[in-house]
């Protein structure tokens, strides 16, 4: 079976402003915290008995936080402040619908996940590309003798920080578009 939900604009003007109060509650507080708190609700929620739409959007709040926290990726402000916004609503206990009310807990958080990570779904793609480049690159100099001198591990370096500039040097700033359309 398949349920559509079509979100009007008060409907949208209701989720942007629990966003934003989610947002407001996460000034000010590290960004480790609201990782820590986004790896605490995945491991503390009643994920596995939500609806499919909701496990398929945890799958968005893992990629966001391997994205965050991965230091050779780097990604800059404009981009890593609305996933930061989104990982601060879904790990907050105090959204629209607390997160363990039996089979719709979560379902706001999906939603606002939705939304929010549409603005991200370039940088999401770039960075698979980047994560698939460097563990080609990992393959390579873990074969069998391939010792590798330091000028080689130069080399590597110099491809992996090409790659990411290229690949972010695609994205459109997420300021261009509205938290919410896609981009």
């Amino acid at each position: 079976m398949r349920v559509t939900l079509h979100l009007d604009e008060e409907d949208l003007a209701r989720f942007h402003a629990a966003m934003e109060r989610a947002s407001l509650r996460a000034e000010g507080v590290d960004a480790s915290d609201i990782l820590d708190g986004a790896k605490y609700a995945l491991d503390h929620l009643p994920i596995a008995s939500a609806p499919g739409y909701v496990r398929a959007r945890m799958v968005d709040v893992q990629r966001l936080i391997l994205m965050l926290e991965d230091e050779d990726w780097m990604l800059p402000d404009a981009l890593r402040i609305p996933a930061l916004r989104a990982l601060a609503y879904f790990g907050d206990p105090e959204d629209l619908v607390h997160d363990h009310t039996s089979v719709i807990g979560l379902l706001d958080d999906a939603i606002v996940l939705d939304l929010m990570t549409r603005g991200l779904r370039g940088a999401l793609r770039a960075f698979d590309q980047f994560s698939a480049f460097r563990s080609t690159q990992s393959d390579r100099r873990s074969a069998p003798g391939a010792n590798r001198s330091s000028e080689e591990r130069s080399e590597c370096a110099r491809e992996l920080a090409e790659c990411r500039r290229r690949l972010l040097g695609r994205l459109r700033s997420p300021g261009r578009t509205k938290v919410g359309q896609a981009n």
